[in-house]
């Protein structure tokens, strides 16, 4: 069972914080449908607090969209305690990621086909050979 740790502002609506944002096409309709095709537990991790964070979590719901936990674990975890944030998850969904969030399409077939699990390619440092730049004056330098 895949394990899946989501962001709210940015990620499945647009940023608008403190209110709510509109939300981004797809994202709860692909949320959902991992939970069914997949069994997919998610876990709502996101800043909110407090009204905000019940906002949030009253948006999906409405939707249709139910969380295992909120920025927590485990359900009977309240995540008002003063507790670290940090989430046992399989792979975690935000728009902060390095290179940006994907479409949602993407992110659905990236799961299904089990290429979120393919290792991000990493360039070699012996390898590695800077470009030698011109400087302002015509020099070569780096």
């Amino acid at each position: 069972m895949l394990t899946i740790a989501v962001d709210f502002d940015g990620t499945i609506v647009t940023h608008e914080y403190p209110k709510i944002g509109k939300e981004i096409p797809f994202a709860i309709d692909t949320l959902k449908r991992l939970q069914k095709d997949f069994q997919t537990i998610l876990l709502l991790w996101t800043v909110r607090e407090g009204k905000e964070l019940d906002e949030a979590v009253a948006f999906c719901r409405a939707r249709g969209l139910e969380f295992y936990a909120i920025n927590a674990n485990y359900p009977e975890t309240n995540e008002r305690e003063e507790q670290p944030r940090k989430l046992k998850a399989d792979l975690f969904i935000d728009d902060r990621n390095l290179g940006g969030l994907p479409d949602w399409g993407v992110i659905y077939q990236m799961i299904a086909s089990g290429n979120h699990l393919q290792p991000i390619p990493q360039n070699n440092a012996d390898d590695y050979q800077p470009k030698k730049k011109k400087g302002l004056f015509g020099g070569v330098f780096g």
